[in-house]
């Protein structure tokens, strides 16, 4: 690992300082990263993926016939779960126009003229719209990575739309819209999957929050010295994530990490800590990381059920109806806020959270 022989605080408030993020950086034709963005020696020789294109794929599900042939797709979404944590959906019922418009919009507030998007910036996680470039920027994080990103809370209080930012608002909006009844019909299923009644995750709030995160990974002159997003799970009962065709996102399954081919169209499910935790390891919130690469800008929209930081006292733990004898309890109880505040400060230094909650 090479020796941090530089103020690596001070290196990254000088970056921050400057309110432009990566986008910045490409603006101004730098062709070597500052050293703050380059990942410790070790962790450079395992970025390619290790699996063929003969292993096995990511499951895609096909919803197309979710009311005709329920429990079938109930089956393939309970093996996704417990087994990969991740899986793709077509045939989803989201327009493909907002998918598109939500994208565009993403575009248009990064590539807009820098001292507009600098009023948006903050450090500060309880504005409505907060722009910056690496949510653990000050964290343990391993480098610093390779995306800016803009993050809003949709529900359970959605914002006035004049605080939203006139190049993205309406797509915003719309596409929460949308992610929101997908959201309803995938919390039943996986309740279903579960073995329990097909309300259950919901009654329980697991729909309660809504975190719309939205990322922008620019091209990147040296990629394999860097990575966009680390090694991290999500800080979510699930996240449902849009992404272009640009690729690089891969997850960790079976010791390898597997690319996620991005599917015209399709959206990526994965499952996050909080589920992983309430059903006592029955499914999975996989590792995951973003690769960067050297031509083309991706862009992708997160959207986290959770509500995170916000303020939240309910207290989650495994759930009763899983337990028995035979499989008692292997976490402790939590509320979101106790979890996001240690997962937030923790940073994402390629280690999961999730170990720290276990009996």
């Amino acid at each position: 690992m090479e020796s941090k022989d530089f103020d690596t605080y001070s290196e990254r408030k000088a970056f921050d300082e400057t309110k432009e993020g990566v986008k910045g950086l490409v603006d101004a034709h730098v062709t070597e990263i500052p050293r703050i963005f380059r990942l410790p020696q070790d962790f450079l020789s395992d970025k390619k993926p290790s699996v063929s294109s003969s292993d096995p794929a990511i499951p895609i599900i096909d919803f197309a016939d979710v009311h005709v042939s329920r429990e079938h797709i109930v089956e393939k979404i309970k093996d996704a779960a417990g087994n990969w944590g991740f899986f793709q959906v077509i045939n989803h019922g989201v327009p493909l126009n907002v998918l598109e418009e939500i994208q565009e919009g993403v575009r248009r507030f990064f590539e807009q003229d820098p001292e507009v998007k600098k009023a948006y910036f903050t450090r500060d996680a309880a504005k409505t719209f907060v722009y910056n470039s690496n949510f653990d920027l000050y964290g343990s994080s391993l480098c610093v990575g390779w995306r800016d990103s803009f993050a809003c809370y949709m529900s359970p209080h959605p914002p006035n739309p004049e605080e939203l930012p006139v190049v993205c608002r309406d797509a915003m909006i719309e596409h929460t819209k949308h992610i929101k009844s997908l959201g309803v019909l995938l919390f039943e299923l996986l309740s279903e999957a579960l073995g329990l009644s097909s309300d259950k995750l919901k009654s329980m709030d697991c729909m309660k929050g809504f975190l719309m995160i939205c990322h922008y990974y620019p091209p990147c002159p040296q990629p394999d010295l860097t990575i966009g997003t680390n090694n991290h799970s999500d800080n979510s009962f699930l996240t449902v994530l849009l992404q272009d065709q640009v690729g690089g996102l891969q997850i960790h399954h079976q010791d390898h990490w597997v690319d996620v081919t991005p599917i015209p169209g399709a959206l990526v499910i994965n499952i996050g800590d909080f589920l992983q935790l309430i059903t006592n390891d029955k499914f999975i919130s996989a590792e995951h990381r973003v690769l960067s690469n050297i031509n083309e800008t991706r862009i992708s929209v997160a959207s986290f059920f959770s509500t995170s930081m916000l303020p939240n006292a309910t207290v989650y733990g495994p759930i009763k109806e899983l337990l028995s004898k035979e499989n008692p309890p292997k976490y402790r109880e939590f509320t979101l806020e106790e979890y996001t505040k240690g997962y937030f400060k923790k940073g994402l230094d390629g280690t999961s959270y999730l170990s720290n909650f276990k009996i």
